[in-house]
């Protein structure tokens, strides 16, 4: 699965889905992936391609799941969260209408596109909506799970998925259920990561090794976070570094310090992201680029972890 994007990998389960169940709709945005096309000539009647109006994607969605539908809305991150934003609050998220939005380009994936196509600030507005759930996927794996997994939910949910094609770190039939996963366990220090900077986090936790620091690594890919789970295993640790290619306002960083703080736990957390308090990021170069002048590049933050005291 490691040569297949998490798009890829989401559409054509999907699409195998639907084709047992025809309440499988599909809403489109002015997007494309060749998994949709199967849908557009195999499965037409259950195809909709809104054109570039993500307001009308929710507000169709939302109707159609009213009717019996299960919907899936497609559209660039950005776009399918924070265009349409007040119709995912009102017609989604208060009525709790169980429509998974779909989007892809998570972070800095669509990197020399500019500010206008990072989702750098999706987790934070839609953390703060009513019912709503946040899966970021960390590989193809998970992705096509969460197909199979999204068909079940009973809430509005929005999955946040990778542009590029990244390494599987899971199995087929890994059990997401919990919402984290510990990758590899430690007694001195958890780096904890979402999404894309899950894979960052296990080559810091390769280098910190070399350097004699024992390095653990938790996947957190559904917020709200479980803090029960979560709470449990870094109770133990001396430090929490957090890594997201997101703001670190109202990002993984924030979520985390919400759940020490609700379960009253002490500990030293430090958040690694992106600062966006003196406006988006308009450099270019490529997605490395940018992330090495947020400090989120391994050696930036095989740096930082170094600098903290243990």
């Amino acid at each position: 699965m490691s040569g297949q994007s998490q798009r890829d990998a989401f559409w054509d389960r999907v699409y195998e889905l639907a084709k047992e169940n025809k309440d499988i709709v599909v809403v489109i945005a002015d997007m494309g992936a060749p998994a949709l096309d199967k849908f557009r000539t195999d499965l037409s009647a259950q195809y909709i391609d809104v054109g570039i109006a993500e307001q009308q994607a929710i507000a169709l969605s939302a109707g159609l799941a009213l009717s019996g539908k299960k919907v899936f809305a497609y559209a660039i991150a950005p776009f399918i969260t924070l265009r349409c934003y007040e119709h995912t609050r009102v017609n989604l998220a208060s009525m709790n209408i169980p429509v998974t939005l779909v989007g892809v380009g998570a972070g800095v994936s669509y990197d020399d596109s500019g500010p206008t196509h990072h989702a750098v600030d999706d987790l934070s507005v839609l953390r703060i909506l009513p019912n709503l759930r946040i899966y970021n996927m960390t590989d193809s794996v998970m992705a096509k799970a969460f197909a199979d997994i999204s068909c079940g939910l009973s809430w509005p949910n929005y999955i946040r998925m990778d542009r590029k094609t990244l390494p599987s770190i899971y199995k087929d039939g890994t059990d997401f259920s919990l919402g984290i996963t510990v990758l590899f366990p430690a007694k001195e220090l958890f780096l904890v990561a979402t999404g894309n900077m899950v894979h960052r986090a296990l080559d810091v936790r390769n280098e910190l090794e070399k350097k004699g620091i024992d390095a653990g690594v938790i996947d957190v890919y559904t917020f709200p976070i479980n803090g029960d789970a979560f709470v449990e295993t870094v109770r133990d640790v001396k430090q929490v570094v957090t890594l997201e290619e997101h703001s670190l306002a109202g990002g993984l960083g924030s979520a985390v310090c919400e759940v020490l703080a609700d379960y009253r736990i002490l500990k030293p957390v430090k958040r690694l992201g992106m600062d966006l308090s003196r406006g988006y990021c308009y450099k270019y170069g490529g997605r490395e680029n940018i992330q090495s002048l947020y400090g989120l590049d391994t050696e930036g933050v095989v740096e930082t972890v170094l600098s903290l005291e243990f």
